[in-house]
């Protein structure tokens, strides 16, 4: 191996920066722990108006409907919040930079 010129100096930016998908899974999982709260304490005795009584299981699929993708927009806002708190971090560093080229025999 050999240097083709010689090393220079240069600066980079050290950041870190969020996984927004754990995020977001996060979120997920909230809300189907959500649905799973709204439907335990819900309400199963038939209506006045209609004698229509709907299972647990699917109130629970109806309310996960609705908040498994509020759970993933709230955890992808959580994620956005996380980076600009975490972009106030950011650090500049000076490198060393060379650039090695192999020669095949």
């Amino acid at each position: 191996m050999a240097s083709s010129d010689s090393p220079q100096t240069v600066e980079a930016t050290v950041r870190h920066v969020p996984r927004y998908g754990v995020f977001m899974g996060i979120g997920v999982v909230l809300g189907i722990i959500a649905a799973g709260l709204l439907t335990w304490i819900g309400s199963y005795e038939p209506s006045k108006v209609v004698d229509v009584v709907y299972p647990p299981g699917q109130v629970f699929g109806f309310l996960l409907l609705w908040t498994a993708p509020i759970g993933l927009a709230l955890g992808g806002v959580a994620g956005l919040v996380a980076e600009r708190v975490a972009r106030r971090r950011d650090r500049v560093v000076r490198v060393s930079r060379e650039t090695v080229i192999t020669a095949d025999d």
